[in-house]
């Protein structure tokens, strides 16, 4: 599929897409990168239902084409075996702020895609609809395709690639290695799987419904976007949009070189002008600090980039203490709120790709033009 062809079925000018950064952004920050021609994206995963029909109502009144992202993850069953781990790892940073580990909230964390969910995207029909970790169970699926939705997917992997095409994606976001936030593997590590995905030990039965997004991922599968791209384009049928560490327009032409339909961008927007990036987050960004990520499950259990900060180097970057995704959220909330309110970042989730060097403090509208050069 040719980049017009691809903006075309956006229903944007560009394509180019801002990445969903939930946490970091709302609607204001993918109705400036739609202005600006490109696709804006609207992160669903962490919004109450009242949250998101507000959101989505403002989206449809601008008339603009939007990507509206979901996970589709499988709630883990809870281990309290784990969670006590978990919180003894924690328990000397409770005292050291004076915490009581009594008072760490419960709950499911971020709510995967669901029909409560599904029901009310329909009632506002967007053009794009994307997911995390997967795809969701079928019958959702095919409510979002039945009003002409254009659904994408992440895939870390060829065999993710494979899957999310024999299982009803329409486009393909290969996400490299150096990308920042959560990677978006869903496919436990298995034996290489060659032409089309037959359910077996190593592949899930059902879309979205796999698990594993803690220590136990074979980060070896993972690869860096410029090796990864090319294997995906040669080995789908459906277009496929770059995503990680492209953060100029030279990205963008090497990314669109390699095959690329379009091209994916989330860093770049931390420090836009619309973004709701907090300002202790914004300043790492722009400092020396942002040269060295790492790949932690201390915040939410899930694999994800981030500036490495006190908490990734004394406890993991890789904890096996960690709950799994998302339940390691609940007990490091309470540090991080004590930590910033003293101007701390030692247990802030300082989400951010390999590369920093374009995020900047502009209008996003700007950023969009200027990666939009490397389309020319």
């Amino acid at each position: 599929m040719s980049t017009s062809t691809l903006a075309a079925r956006l229903g944007t000018r560009l394509p180019l897409i801002q990445a969903p950064m939930a946490g970091a952004q709302g609607s204001a920050l993918a109705l400036a990168v739609g202005a600006a021609g490109g696709l804006g994206s609207l992160p669903a995963a962490m919004l109450t239902p009242a949250a998101l029909r507000a959101e989505l109502q403002t989206l449809h009144a601008s008339g603009l084409p939007c990507n509206v992202n979901f996970f589709a993850h499988r709630p883990p069953e809870p281990d309290p075996a784990r969670e006590a781990a978990w919180r003894q790892a924690l328990a000397p940073y409770y005292a050291e702020y004076g915490l009581d580990q009594e008072a760490i909230p419960t709950g499911p964390g971020r709510r995967p895609f669901d029909a409560e969910a599904a029901a009310l995207l329909a009632e506002f029909r967007p053009r794009v609809v994307s997911f995390h970790f997967g795809l969701p169970a079928p019958e959702l699926l095919a409510l979002i395709k039945s009003w002409g939705a254009f659904v994408l997917s992440t895939a870390t992997t060829v065999r993710e690639a494979l899957w999310l095409e024999a299982h009803g994606a329409d486009a393909i976001i290969a996400q490299g290695l150096e990308a920042g936030g959560h990677r978006g593997h869903f496919l436990p590590p298995g034996r290489p799987t060659a032409g089309t995905i037959h359910p077996g030990d190593s592949e899930p039965r059902e879309p979205g419904r796999q698990g594993g997004y803690g220590p136990n991922i074979d980060l070896s599968e993972q690869l860096g976007i410029f090796a990864l791209l090319p294997q995906v384009v040669a080995a789908v049928r459906l277009p496929v949009i770059a995503a990680g560490g492209i953060a100029d327009a030279a990205g963008v032409r090497a990314a669109m070189a390699l095959g690329a339909a379009g091209v994916q961008i989330g860093t770049a927007y931390l420090c836009s002008d619309e973004a709701l990036t907090r300002p202790l987050h914004r300043a790492a960004l722009q400092s020396e600090a942002a040269r060295h990520t790492q790949l932690t499950n201390c915040f939410t259990g899930g694999v994800a980039r981030g500036i490495v900060n006190r908490v990734m180097r004394e406890l993991g970057p890789i904890s096996a203490a960690a709950p799994a995704f998302p339940l390691a959220t609940h007990a490091i909330g309470p540090l991080r709120a004590a930590a910033e309110q003293a101007g701390s970042t030692d247990f802030t989730p300082l989400w951010s790709g390999q590369n920093a060097s374009g995020c900047k403090s502009a209008p996003a509208a700007q950023i969009t033009r200027e990666l939009a050069e490397g389309l020319r």
